[in-house]
């Protein structure tokens, strides 16, 4: 537990298949079911303080209280993924930390001298930061806003990981306009 943030609750990790990707995951390590979104809809992203359209696929699954996040990259645009790619790297690229109190956290983070370089929205009070923290590679920190439907959504995977059996294992995302 971070006695900044309590727990990490997701492991980011950057692949250049993520099918392949989603069928290791849930059928030799039995982390499931995945809900996959071939192009997340990100709002207001910015990347070192420049506006860009990403496109990147993620994949989303629990095991226990870590939810599992991969993602891959489909364009160009700069992203600290991207960069970690170009970096010969793959695997885990950040740990992230949730909150329902997404500016507090910020400020007190920013305070404590963490960068903000890539940040963005994925739905209403969905907020996402990710901080100049690699020092080596997957040590990036994500703080997640979880006050929104994002929050839901990632409440109902942690659910359905809960007694999954292994059927259905790549599901679609949720509609978070309706959650």
């Amino acid at each position: 537990m971070s006695r900044f943030l309590g727990e990490i609750r997701q492991a980011g990790y950057v692949v250049d298949d993520i099918e392949a990707a989603m069928d290791y995951w849930s059928r030799v390590l039995g982390v499931g079911p995945f809900f996959y979104k071939e192009r997340v809809p990100i709002e207001n992203y910015t990347y070192r303080g420049e506006s860009y359209q990403p496109h990147n696929s993620v994949a989303l699954a629990n095991s226990g209280p870590l939810q599992i996040e991969l993602i891959q990259t489909r364009n160009d645009a700069p992203s600290m993924y991207r960069d970690f790619r170009e970096a010969g790297h793959r695997g885990l690229q950040h740990v992230a930390y949730w909150t329902q109190s997404y500016d507090e956290d910020l400020e007190r983070l920013t305070a404590l001298g963490f960068a903000p370089v890539m940040s963005g929205e994925v739905g209403e009070r969905g907020r996402f930061v990710y901080f100049d923290t690699e020092y080596h590679p997957g040590t990036v920190i994500e703080l997640s806003e979880v006050a929104g439907p994002k929050g839901k959504m990632f409440q109902l995977i942690k659910d359905a990981s809960e007694g999954w059996d292994g059927r259905d294992p790549v599901r679609p995302f949720p509609d978070l306009s309706r959650i």
